[in-house]
C-alpha cells in the first residue's frame, strides 16, 4: 500500500454495489486503497484482528446479513479502539428513522447509494476530501445528510 493512502473499507453485501464503487474509486485523484467485506460479521472479524490496519474512513452499508450495518456501527462506537474510526453510512435506504438513529449511534455523515456512477464519483470524491475534523466538531443533524447540490 502507498505511504499516504488513504485506507478505505466498505461493508457491504451487494457485488455490483462492491464493483461499482471499487470503479468510482479508481477514478478519483486521491491516492486510495479500498478493501472490501461482504457482511457485518465478516467486519466486525475484520476490524477485531490484532494486526489489523483501522481504515481511515468505513464506508457501512446498513442492510447486511449476519449483523446488520446498525448491530456493526453500535458495537463500532461501544469498542475502546474502533470507536474513533470514520463511519460513513451507505445505504439505499432514505428512511427518516435510520437516518435518525444512525446520527444518534455516532456515524459521521449518511450517504443514499446513488443510482448513476458520476453521482458515485462526486460523492466519494466529497467525503475523501471532506475536512474531517471540522465537519464532526460541528456536526449536526443538518451537515449529516450528505447532499450534492
Amino acid at each position: 500500500m502507498q505511504k499516504n493512502a488513504l485506507h478505505i473499507l466498505l461493508a457491504d453485501d451487494d457485488e455490483d454495489d462492491r464493483l461499482f464503487f471499487k470503479d468510482a474509486f479508481e477514478e478519483v485523484r486521491v491516492q486510495t486503497k479500498v478493501t472490501f467485506v461482504h457482511d457485518g460479521l465478516q467486519l466486525m472479524e475484520h476490524l477485531m484482528q490484532p494486526d489489523v490496519k483501522l481504515p481511515d474512513i468505513l464506508f457501512l452499508d446498513l442492510n447486511m446479513p449476519k449483523k446488520t450495518g446498525k448491530e456493526c456501527l453500535i458495537e463500532i462506537k461501544k469498542t475502546e479502539h474502533l470507536k474513533n474510526i470514520i463511519i460513513a453510512i451507505y445505504s439505499t435506504s432514505s428512511s427518516e428513522e435510520d437516518i435518525e438513529d444512525t446520527f444518534i449511534e455516532g456515524a459521521n455523515i449518511y450517504i443514499k447509494k446513488p443510482s448513476d456512477f458520476n453521482t458515485l464519483k462526486k460523492i466519494i470524491n466529497e467525503v475523501v476530501t471532506l475536512n474531517w475534523h471540522y465537519h464532526t466538531s460541528g456536526l449536526n443533524r443538518d451537515n449529516f445528510l450528505l447532499r450534492l447540490k
